[in-house]
């Protein structure tokens, strides 16, 4: 069983016993806590909160004691029902509420569920927030309320409609060159929400839709996390229906991967690159990702005659450097597009308006499209270490090793090279050091993963 506490929410498996996993009295004690924390930061006013979950097999369970739990702080719940992450982090804003919870734990699979949290901008909380939530839960300082004041329970299920219609109102997302083209497009939604809302928002485009995975019932048919090892139905999908394009998107919908026509997988690692691409045709501005993301984000910006920065590893971290700069796309390298034009998080949904709108207005294929762009391969790595080792002491001597060579430090340390970069980060957690390259291709990407790994056992020694 495992119960992770961070800033990405409150993350576990179901089962087990208290503390252990993500047991219902997990769920409570942290519903709870934010419960709280939201009105303490609303003192005097009726507080309100948006809920929405995936098709987890949980999720039913996990909904009904987040619900009862708010509402015994004389807190009003408005329920998505079946929903996706972007989806709540619109109705949060857009109902006035004063923040959100939304019940997925993505791409984790099917045992996993989690509480993410999102404060009034519908924005996930920072570490900041979140330590004080903890604390909260951690002191027990919450007061429940009278039998008068409970808290009243809504349903609202037109969001699924709502954010479909704000990203066809969004200027950059070409509606009629879309429907022009009368692609056909197969879908994996791993059987979770994004097979009611990817399907529903394709059809609005004038989109012939493939279906796989598209029934909401929780049970994941392949890993859900939406890498290459884990697509090779929709790529036989796409070359036996003669698809324009195959759409993969995790359980909340937040990350978005592609396939082109031939079957070959985009790269997820390319969305982000693809869609900045055209966003920078239209609008300039700066551009944004996390450290460990790819290299071409950067070049397809310069070449806009743009200017791109880099952020800590995170959501957060991103929206929060674009924000500074005043980036007109963002997001990070697993298929995450943040377009502050809609709203500041990762959305798959508006991912692929404007991805389609960039396949209909070039007249090419995806294929084609993706041939265009400079062609790196990112190795992830790690190497684990003993609890007596100072991790923090490794990565000075190995910035001070390549102090010649351009060098970021503002998460963990990332060294750029020629052609090629390596990131190191230490995780919160546990005794490992990850270790991110990223080079022309593989091979090269790999041995340079092996000479870092290399130059940190020589300074353990």
């Amino acid at each position: 069983m495992t119960l992770i506490k961070s800033i990405s929410g409150i993350r576990g498996t179901i089962g087990g016993k208290s503390g252990d996993g993500l047991s219902p009295l997990d769920v409570v004690k942290f519903s709870v806590a934010f419960g709280q924390w939201i009105k303490n930061r609303n003192t005097g006013e009726k507080v309100k909160i948006v809920i929405g979950r995936d098709a987890r097999i949980s999720g039913e369970m996990v909904r009904n004691l987040v619900v009862g739990s708010l509402q015994s702080l004389g807190i009003d719940i408005i329920d998505l029902g079946l929903s996706t992450t972007p989806t709540v982090e619109i109705a949060v804003t857009d109902q006035k509420a004063h923040g959100g919870i939304i019940l997925t734990a993505s791409h984790n699979p099917k045992q996993w569920n989690a509480l993410k949290l999102l404060n009034e901008m519908g924005e996930f909380i920072s570490a900041t927030d979140g330590a004080d939530v903890l604390s909260i839960a951690d002191n027990e300082s919450y007061v429940f309320s009278e039998v008068n004041d409970l808290g009243k329970y809504y349903q609202n299920e037109t969001y699924l409609h709502k954010h479909i219609q704000f990203i066809l109102d969004l200027p950059q997302v070409n509606v009629e060159a879309i429907k022009k083209k009368n692609f056909k497009i197969a879908v994996d939604a791993v059987n979770s929400t994004g097979g009611i809302y990817v399907p529903a928002l394709l059809k609005a485009l004038g989109c012939e839709v493939v279906e796989l995975y598209c029934e909401p019932t929780g049970n994941f048919p392949h890993n859900p996390e939406p890498l290459p090892e884990n697509l090779g139905e929709i790529s036989s999908v796409v070359r036996e229906n003669n698809c324009h394009l195959g759409v993969v998107v995790d359980p909340d919908v937040d990350r978005l991967a592609l396939v082109s026509e031939d079957g070959e997988m985009f790269g997820e690692e390319y969305t982000l690159v693809a869609v900045a691409d055209y966003v920078l045709q239209n609008k300039k501005g700066p551009t944004v990702s996390n450290l460990s993301s790819t290299r071409a984000l950067r070049d397809v910006t310069e070449k806009a005659g743009q200017v791109y920065h880099a952020s800590a590893v995170g959501e957060v971290n991103v929206v929060t450097k674009m924000k500074e700069v005043g980036a007109v796309i963002g997001g990070e390298g697993n298929g995450g597009i943040i377009y502050p034009e809609l709203h500041y998080g990762r959305d798959s949904l508006v991912g692929i308006g404007l991805f389609l709108s960039l396949l209909a207005k070039s007249g090419k294929s995806a294929s084609f499209l993706r041939s265009r762009y400079p062609n790196y391969h990112i190795s992830k790595n790690k190497i684990e270490l003993t609890d007596d080792i100072d991790v923090d002491d490794i990565l000075e001597k190995i910035k001070t090793k390549y102090k010649n060579y351009p060098v970021n430090t503002v998460d963990g340390i990332k060294i750029e090279f020629d052609s090629e970069w390596v990131h190191l980060r230490k995780s919160n957690t546990e005794p490992i050091i990850r270790i991110y390259t990223e080079s022309t291709n593989v091979t090269t990407a790999n041995n340079l993963a092996n000479k870092i790994i290399s130059d940190i056992k020589e300074v353990i020694k």
